[in-house]
């Protein structure tokens, strides 16, 4: 027979207490929900009385507006930044505009200033180095002591840039100046203006700043040619 458990090995080996899988489990409350940060919530709900994006907008506006000067009750704004570059059509009669443009060394140049002491003569041309432009600079350079007898300064106009300008004229010995206009500003007052492109052509102004004469479209051997004649001819 197996011997019998005394009371000993009995109380060596504890039993399991049942107490703890009897209790309820414990019920967990849910926590707060989290809301969407107030920006967040922002961009997603439609904007009042469909001013969607109001603020970038105004931004927008401001980073748009030409610079302005305000004084004496005046109000007055650059040529080169109004909303669309225009100035008044410049014809027979007419004076110099009131612009700042940049000459081949990239100074500033007032253009209602040129005829102040002498009359002017700007010829136009498409595009700096190029053949034809090249004969009608070079036609102008080579008959220029002739303008300057007569009181009269020559300069070329064209909406290269001034590097590319201070290169021609470097590269062909051209003795007068030559202005950039690169929006083309002066040159569609003048009517020379085509889209992109410019006329060749040339713009006589006397001495105080009137147009006088005008030649649009010109051949480029014959611009130089006939704006010495007809100075001659005032004369």
């Amino acid at each position: 027979m197996p011997p019998r458990k005394t009371a000993e090995t009995t109380d060596a080996e504890p039993r399991r207490s049942t107490r703890i899988a009897s209790l309820p489990k414990e019920e967990v409350a849910p926590g707060p929900i989290r809301k969407a940060s107030s920006s967040k919530k922002r961009a997603a709900e439609p904007a009042e009385d469909g001013k969607e994006g109001e603020s970038s907008a105004a931004k927008k506006v401001l980073k748009a507006k030409p610079d302005i000067e305000e004084g004496d009750g005046e109000v007055t704004v650059d040529a080169e930044i109004t909303s669309d570059n225009k100035l008044t059509p410049i014809d027979i009669g007419d004076v110099l505009p009131t612009l700042t443009l940049k000459n081949e060394k990239n100074e500033d140049i007032e253009v209602a200033d040129l005829a102040a002491e002498k009359g002017v003569i700007f010829f136009l041309v498409p595009k700096a180095d190029t053949p034809g432009c090249t004969t009608q600079a070079c036609g102008f350079r080579d008959i220029y002591p002739d303008f300057e007898s007569l009181n009269y300064t020559v300069y070329c106009l064209s909406a290269d840039t001034s590097a590319a300008q201070m290169k021609w004229q470097t590269k062909k010995t051209l003795p007068y100046p030559l202005i950039s206009d690169p929006k083309r500003i002066l040159i569609r007052a003048l009517g020379a203006g085509d889209g992109n492109k410019t006329k060749r052509s040339h713009f006589i102004f006397e001495k105080g700043g009137k147009l006088v004469d005008k030649k649009i479209p010109v051949k480029p051997a014959d611009s130089p040619k006939l704006a010495l004649e007809f100075i001659k001819s005032q004369s």
